[in-house]
């Protein structure tokens, strides 16, 4: 396990510099692909993120589908539990969560039927690399348990990695979109 662990950290490490160079080399329309996702969705309940450091920031796609229906952000209760989802609108009042992550004033549950997934790395069979504290992976088990949820992990193209140390418990992404374009994971 502890060479797992190694091999994470260093995978993390590399994910982060690669992440950290295209973040500081986007220009505008970096979610114009999410975008078009997006639309063929309209009305069905949507979680975004709040972006920190350097996350590829969906906030505009975020906006936009507010505009048709629900859109709610995640909010971490504790270490060690799946995420909760708060209702989020343009505008509204935040305040710091746990990590950084600005998170409703106002809380109201909401449980989405797509997620838009922040990540540290990616590959094309739908593997993500997370920060390490497992959250989405215990979300999405838990709300693919319930029924058909869509995880769309969101990152720039630099992300991508052909050599990705994945577990058991790793949920795997449905699509990732980056600013290059859409790429539909198969069954």
């Amino acid at each position: 396990m502890r060479a797992l662990t190694e091999i994470k950290r260093a995978a993390r490490t590399a994910g982060f510099a690669r992440r950290q160079l295209a973040h500081t080399q986007a220009g505008p329309g970096v979610a114009g692909h999410l975008s078009q996702v997006l639309a063929g969705y309209r009305g069905v309940a949507l979680a975004g993120y709040m972006p920190i450091r350097t996350e590829i920031d969906p906030l505009t796609v975020m906006e936009e589908a507010a505009a048709h229906g629900v859109v709610c952000v995640p909010v971490i209760r504790a270490p060690g539990q799946a995420l909760v989802f708060s209702r989020w609108q343009p505008g509204a009042a935040m305040v710091a969560g746990p990590f950084g992550a600005r998170i409703p004033t106002h809380e109201e549950l909401i449980v989405p039927e797509i997620l838009i997934v922040p990540l540290v790395a990616f590959d094309l069979k739908g593997g993500r690399l997370g920060y390490g504290g497992g959250f989405y992976d215990r979300t999405l088990q838990g709300l693919r348990q319930q029924r058909a949820t869509l995880a769309i992990g969101f990152a720039y193209g630099a992300q991508q990695t052909d050599d990705l140390p994945l577990e058991p418990t790793d949920q795997p992404l449905d699509m990732i979109v980056t600013e290059h374009g859409v790429h539909k994971i198969s069954a």
